[in-house]
């Protein structure tokens, strides 16, 4: 949560900038904020190498065929910029942990937040039971071609996306989920030391981003 709160008034900042030097050293900082801290993955190599360059040189493409290159640019650093900060708490923060420091720092009821929790952990759940299905058709010489085999596979997927959120249910319920209007954690969360700096380093590198953008030319 402290990441968050770290890049969140440069976000908000970002949505009310104009110009092309501030988002762009905005998305630097980002750049190199995320190379340093985030674990180094396959993942974070495809957004800063594929996903944001393409979607900036499209973004800024487009605005530029409707108006003209200043503004084709200027937006697409911004909506680059804002991905790219987003992406140093979503490439450093643990899911899990995250959802409980929000419940126990800003009191979001803890039925939204751990049933948003619940829901997030099926994502890899079906991942995985989609690999053992392909598998299970390679095996078995069966399926076709890739169209064929992923209209087979979406049945049996279903059927395990069922039991899942069965037992799911099930243990949530063995569990009194929404008996009470709170629940005890074995390991509270705790806002430490290191998460006021961050925030504070946070609002120090966003004061110093707009303000080498106002002196920079466009």
């Amino acid at each position: 949560m402290a990441l968050l709160a770290a890049v969140l008034p440069a976000m908000i900042g970002l949505v009310f900038t104009r110009d092309v030097a501030t988002p762009a050293i905005a998305v630097a900082v980002a750049y190199a904020v995320v190379l340093i801290g985030a674990p180094k993955t396959r993942a974070l190599a495809v957004w800063l190498c594929v996903i944001l360059p393409v979607m900036a040189l499209a973004i800024a493409g487009g605005f530029t065929l409707w108006s003209d290159a200043a503004t084709g640019a200027a937006t697409g650093l911004r909506l680059t910029a804002l991905l790219a900060l987003a992406l140093i708490p979503g490439l450093s923060t643990d899911g899990t942990a995250f959802v409980r420091s929000v419940v126990a720092h800003l009191r979001v009821p803890y039925r939204i937040g751990y049933a948003a929790l619940a829901a997030y952990r099926f994502v890899p759940r079906f991942r995985h039971e989609l690999e053992v299905i392909r598998s299970a058709h390679r095996v078995r010489g069966t399926g076709g071609d890739p169209v064929s085999r992923a209209f087979t596979a979406i049945v049996p997927l279903l059927a395990s996306a069922i039991r899942h959120a069965e037992r799911v249910a099930l243990a949530m319920d063995a569990r009194a989920f929404g008996a009470f209007p709170t629940r005890t954690e074995r390991h509270p969360p705790r806002w430490r030391v290191r998460d006021t700096v961050a925030v504070v380093v946070g609002l120090v590198v966003t004061a110093a981003v707009f303000a080498s953008g106002a002196v920079l030319p466009d």
